[in-house]
């Protein structure tokens, strides 16, 4: 009796997955660990102590509430051709995902060939001693790249990184386009405010002008008076057929975002102060993380630079392939199904760098090269966010400030000019004194206008920046 221990039975039933275990073991190479990230406790210019409410955890419908502003939000997630441009390239991404995973299961083909020649097989010059013979082959083959050291699974872990980008690049994209859309429709609705206060002013120094004439010709005011009252009156019709141009550029815009040609673009006349949300909670900086777009894409590039690394480790060892064929091979079609024509072989091959002159060491400190931008791209993406936080809360504060005080200085003008055209008709005030606070009126209502626009214009700069609508549904239902 022999002295070796008797092989286990459930040990045998396992060698017919030797392959397979074999293919599934290790993957050398550094696994991902999100870096170190210096992450503030709070936004600068946000109320202490932070909440964990966010302005973005809202959808964009729950911010913007006027219908127009909304239906041409719609519009631009459906047509915009730079969303179409991403969607195309997540779906290019997925398929580049689909390929590099096609390589861990084996590859199983086909062949078939018939031919007929003297001297030849398969159309191939063969001594036969000048015999004409005819020859069928038909075969399947399979063949199976073990992934002993986890190169092909890293190249799936960095496409599957570089796919879950490319979805995080195009809700960059479908953010910055609910962005661009409404900061175009809030200037356009600034520009028909300033548009109106321009007209109201050409008509008012209109007024003005006309006065000025008629005493002018009755000797009561100087022509320097008078002039000052018509250079005002141009000044101010100047600006109208200015302010139209801008319009109509703003329409292109809205109209280019949208998909849709150049044209008028129907809207709402809404003030401005009306489409103010009501509070512009900011939330945690560490919410930026796992809801700001180009910081999630940049992680992911990260990671698929990191998977990277470990296939260029990978391709210092050997690689194991299996290759096996089975078919029929005969000289004549009525024996092709015969015992005796068929034909099988099965190898083993093992290859693997000896001397490469430096290139596998110059591909893995490439690859680690590679990986070092992405982390300082990654560091540096969630530094810029967290500083356009901060940008925009301050400046929806500091706004909040200014146009208080812009209301009360316009609120103070309309008085002026009241009183001046009081006293203009009680006989104790030239319209020369009208003229002026008019003057100091008007641009200051385009000075408010300005500001009210410029405040919109932060809260929907706050949005993306937070990284808005996390989580929600890309087009709400009707």
């Amino acid at each position: 009796m022999s002295d070796a221990a008797p092989v286990n039975r459930g040990q045998m039933r396992l060698w017919p997955f030797l392959p397979l275990l074999l293919a599934y073991g290790c993957a050398v190479g550094p696994n991902y660990k999100r870096p170190a990230l210096d992450v503030p406790a709070n936004f600068r210019g946000a109320p202490a102590p932070p909440g964990t409410n966010s302005l973005a955890d809202l959808p964009w419908w729950g911010i913007f509430k006027d219908p127009t502003l909304q239906d041409l939000i719609r519009v631009a997630l459906t047509n915009n051709y730079d969303l179409a441009i991403a969607v195309a390239r997540v779906d290019q991404a997925q398929a580049l995902l689909e390929q590099n995973r096609a390589a861990l299961f084996p590859q199983v083909g086909y062949e078939g060939a018939l031919s007929r020649g003297r001297n030849a097989i398969l159309g191939n010059p063969f001594f036969s001693r000048g015999i004409t013979a005819s020859t069928i082959v038909g075969t399947g083959t399979v063949s199976w790249d073990i992934d002993l050291w986890g190169r092909i699974r890293r190249l799936t872990e960095s496409a599957r990184a570089q796919y879950f980008a490319s979805q995080e690049a195009r809700r960059d994209v479908m953010l910055s386009v609910v962005s661009q859309v409404a900061q175009a429709y809030f200037q356009l609705l600034a520009l028909d405010a300033q548009l109106k206060i321009a007209e109201l002013s050409t008509n008012s120094f209109g007024e003005s002008y006309t006065i000025f004439s008629q005493r002018l010709e009755g000797g009561v005011v100087s022509k320097l008076e008078t002039s000052a009252a018509e250079a005002s009156l141009d000044a101010a019709a100047a600006t109208v057929p200015d302010f139209y141009r801008q319009i109509v550029l703003q329409e292109n815009l809205v109209n280019v975002l949208t998909g849709r040609n150049p044209g008028p673009v129907p809207r709402n006349h809404t003030l401005l102060e009306e489409q103010m949300p009501p509070q512009v909670p900011a939330g945690l900086p560490s919410n930026l993380l796992e809801r700001r777009p180009d910081v999630r894409e940049a992680e992911q590039t990260l990671r698929s630079a990191n998977a990277q690394v470990g296939v260029a480790v990978a391709n210092f060892f050997p690689n194991l392939s299996l290759t096996g064929l089975l078919g029929q091979v005969s000289p004549e079609l009525s024996s092709f199904t015969a015992g005796a024509s068929t034909a099988w072989s099965a190898l083993a091959e093992v290859s693997g760098p000896i001397f490469q002159g430096g290139r596998l060491v110059g591909a893995y400190r490439q690859a680690k090269a590679a990986r070092a931008e992405a982390r300082a791209r990654y560091e540096s993406t969630l530094l810029t966010a967290f500083q356009e936080v901060a940008n925009n809360l301050t400046s929806i504060q500091r706004l909040a400030e200014t146009r208080v005080q812009q209301e009360k200085a316009v609120r103070a003008y309309q008085v002026a000019v009241q009183v001046a055209i009081q006293r203009y008709l009680a006989g104790r005030a030239s319209y020369y004194e009208v003229l002026q606070e008019q003057q100091l009126l008007f641009p200051s209502e385009n000075t408010l206008v300005q500001t009210e626009l410029n405040q919109l214009l932060a809260v929907v700069q706050l949005y993306q920046a937070l990284g808005g609508g996390f989580g929600a549904d890309t087009i709400p239902r009707p």
